[in-house]
């Protein structure tokens, strides 16, 4: 079990909790992709899939009934359906089209329905959704099929859609439950309507029920988290997802409605994260690399306990699938040869697929010297710790040289964020929360100065 209270009471330690450095849900990560992956390059990634590959696919739905003020997501509010309705015209095409070229070719493991809100959608539009994927791809008969549940939008109907689609995990985002920090990002949920939702779910069979939570949020404080938590664990999770607000005006504009004077400093994030941490430990469930939490028996605590955790758009995984398949605005495809992100601007993107086009318009191909600084990441995210043999006999030359520079990372500081333990290195536990930080070490691209970040804690 990876335990992530930790104290990182270094100076120069503590001084690094305000750097701004990516999340690392892939590697190269998004702000470097580029124009020179288009749709013309996805076929061919496509034609290459094989008739037994394993794929997971993602579908973005763009709209919420309302904008929380600290999402950072690709999504727009709308107070009517009829956008939404032409938008899953649009959604329903590149279906069709993306299922057309893979020919049946391949099996699918796993979907997830992420946003924006998936359940913004009426519940005949759901049912709709769930017979198209059928349709068109060759879907395991027990495959996992992961929904993100805005609470504020269930009702029994759509409840009833869900399980018919057969979703086997429902991730309902809860963030804060106290009214001050639910007025400061502009999202009114009770606990109530949380434990109704929670408990509709399990009504109908579903076994995972996640929760995600934040720290850092404006009016922020230890006992209002320590509440938070302790409320949330009432409802007895399966999994528990704690992230840090990444506040990023520059890039969402609507953060600008929270005053930064609201927000926690670099220290007090720290502190509301490992407190958090030590409570849903002290609970009973296992510290899943940097910030995820899972029952001893669920399948995320058996593949960090097994080492084949994995990390993807979505955080920490136990889809083990190498090809991703991105359906929607914004989403992005993970194919072994590279990543394809399709048309941000919902818009465009109806417009492209409606024609019959793959929506592709941005991406990056992967060399091996990708492969094997993300393979480094990945593990340092997933374990805090990596082989340097398995880097070799991945690698080969490529492993060599990166086992070089992470003995360089490691004597040059002393230990502080690396160090070398037989064949292995491995983050030291008071660096763990500055996992982040460590990973940007490997990270060939913030050379290049591209993108900015949230802070590492």
């Amino acid at each position: 079990m990876h335990e992530t209270a930790t104290n990182c009471t270094r100076p120069e330690l503590t001084a690094m909790l305000r750097e701004n450095v990516p999340r690392y849900t892939s590697y190269p990560t998004a702000p470097h992709f580029h124009s020179g992956v288009d749709a013309g390059l996805l076929r061919g990634w496509v034609d290459a899939l094989k008739g037994d590959d394993q794929l997971s696919l993602y579908l973005h739905i763009p709209y919420c009934h309302t904008l929380c003020w600290f999402c950072a997501c690709h999504t727009k509010h709308t107070r009517h359906y009829a956008p939404v309705a032409t938008f899953l015209r649009a959604l329903h095409s590149e279906i069709e089209t993306v299922g057309r070229l893979i020919r049946g070719r391949g099996r699918v493991r796993a979907v997830h329905f992420g946003g924006g809100s998936p359940t913004i959608l009426k519940p005949y539009d759901m049912l709709a959704l769930g017979k198209a994927l059928r349709d068109r791809f060759d879907l395991c008969p027990d495959a996992s099929i992961s929904v993100e549940i805005e609470p504020r939008d269930i009702d029994e109907a759509r409840l009833d859609a869900l399980a018919a689609i057969g979703m086997t995990r429902a991730s309902l985002g809860v963030q804060d439950f106290h009214p001050k920090v639910q007025k400061a990002i502009n999202r009114q949920q009770s606990f109530r309507l949380t434990k109704s939702v929670v408990e509709g779910v399990r009504a109908r069979g579903v076994k995972s029920v996640n929760l995600d939570l934040l720290y850092g949020l404006p009016h922020q404080t230890l006992e209002s988290l320590a509440a938070t938590v302790a409320h949330a664990l009432t409802l007895e999770p399966d999994r528990i997802a704690l992230f840090g607000y990444a506040h990023v005006p520059w890039f969402k504009k609507h953060q600008t409605m929270i005053d930064e004077a609201w927000l926690p400093d670099s220290a007090e994030r720290l502190a509301q994260s490992q407190l958090a941490a030590g409570i849903i430990v002290r609970a009973g469930y296992e510290a899943i690399g940097l910030d995820h939490f899972a029952r001893p028996d669920d399948l995320l605590a058996i593949a960090a306990r097994t080492g084949s955790l994995r990390r993807n758009f979505q955080g920490y995984t136990e889809d083990n699938c190498e090809t991703l398949i991105g359906l929607g605005p914004s989403s992005i495809s993970r194919f072994r040869q590279g990543y394809a992100q399709n048309i941000v601007v919902t818009g465009e993107y109806e417009k492209a697929v409606i024609a019959g086009q793959l929506a592709a318009a941005r991406g990056i191909e992967l060399s091996v010297d990708d492969l094997a600084r993300g393979w480094v990441i990945e593990r340092l995210m997933c374990n805090f710790a990596f082989s340097a043999l398995d880097l070799v006999e991945r690698f080969g030359e490529v492993g060599q040289r990166l086992i070089c520079q992470a003995s360089r990372v490691a004597i040059g500081g002393s230990g502080r964020l690396l160090q070398i333990d037989g064949n292995n290195f491995v983050v030291p536990q008071e660096s763990r929360p500055l996992v982040r930080t460590v990973a940007a070490k490997f990270d060939k691209y913030l050379e290049t100065g591209t993108g900015r970040y949230s802070v590492a804690v």
